[in-house]
């Protein structure tokens, strides 16, 4: 748990028993029984705003609204390209923003939290990071998925194939968390009396959901493109298959001939140019000659 205040329009961190804002990452049992047992959080609710599975929604109890919604949890190199999102709970209480995560993060960071007026402005802010933090994860999904096709156009392993795969798998999930979070923020607007939202908070709001669309429709169209280049690329990779094989192959009739010409030459019979003294340079011509034979009716039927 940590505790934090606003000073002249800055949040600073404090450890006044009064502090207005609570923050609680990944919080343990003694901490979990705090908020069920002092602040009102219904337990329910509580294991929603820790589960990466939870849908999106808002409730209002007695005291406090309490709003769920999807966030993208920080990307490490163990995902190995799977952009995954996980939950965050914002329990607004009339003089009291408590904020529980699953992961220790920074939140108050970026201009947005250069100048804050209030508690509604903390937790609005807190959600329109969260749509840009979308949109940064979008823009290197894009950037990750260019790299991978070039590197496809010159190589069949199939590693990257399954990277593009885990990449769509993560825009599918992205699409639904931001369409589910969208419907959350409809709410919120409509509701927004309940919970005292002034009018810069509307207006705050109002653009928080133009974003928020905006990027549901990035990552639906990104999702599209990406699931269309999928099977081209399939196919890319089973084509320069086929034209590996189709050159081993050519390689392998070219070395039958000489071989051919060879092998009959070294039979235990007499053999024209038995007795000649250049036979051995002769039969060697012979092979190169029948090379250059196949490769000529190669090209000439534009093998």
């Amino acid at each position: 748990m940590r505790k934090y205040e606003i000073e002249y329009g800055k949040i600073v961190e404090t450890f006044s028993d009064s502090a207005p804002i609570l923050l609680f990452s990944n919080p343990t049992a003694d901490e979990q029984r705090f908020l069920i047992q002092k602040l009102n959080i219904d337990e329910h609710t509580l294991a929603s705003a820790l589960d990466p599975e939870e849908l999106p929604r808002l409730e209002f109890e007695p005291d406090h609204a309490a709003i769920i919604f999807k966030r993208p949890k920080n990307y490490s190199g163990k995902d190995q390209l799977e952009f995954k999102v996980a939950s965050m709970g914002l329990f607004v209480y009339e003089e009291r923003l408590v904020i529980v995560i699953s992961e220790d993060i920074p939140l108050f960071i970026g201009k947005r939290f250069l100048n804050v007026t209030g508690l509604h402005d903390i937790f609005l802010k807190l959600i329109y990071n969260s749509i840009s933090h979308y949109v940064e994860h979008l823009r290197v999904i894009n950037m990750i998925s260019e790299e991978i096709e070039d590197k496809m156009s010159e190589s069949l392993d199939n590693k990257y194939l399954l990277n593009l795969f885990s990449l769509e798998k993560s825009l599918v999930y992205y699409a639904n968390a931001i369409s589910s979070n969208g419907f959350v923020f409809e709410k919120l607007r409509n509701l927004s009396s309940r919970i005292g939202l002034e009018e810069n908070s509307r207006e705050m709001l109002d653009d928080i959901i133009v974003e928020n669309a905006q990027c549901q429709r990035q990552a639906e169209i990104n999702s599209n493109v990406l699931a269309s280049l999928i099977g081209a690329r399939a196919n890319i990779v089973s084509n320069n298959l086929n034209v590996l094989i189709k050159h081993l192959n050519a390689v392998t009739i070219w070395l039958m001939m000489p071989t051919f010409v060879v092998s009959a030459f070294s039979m235990n019979v007499r053999i024209p140019m038995a007795e000649h003294p250049n036979a051995f340079w002769m039969i060697m011509g012979l092979a190169v000659i029948s090379v250059w034979l196949i490769i000529t009716y190669w090209k000439h039927r534009n093998w």
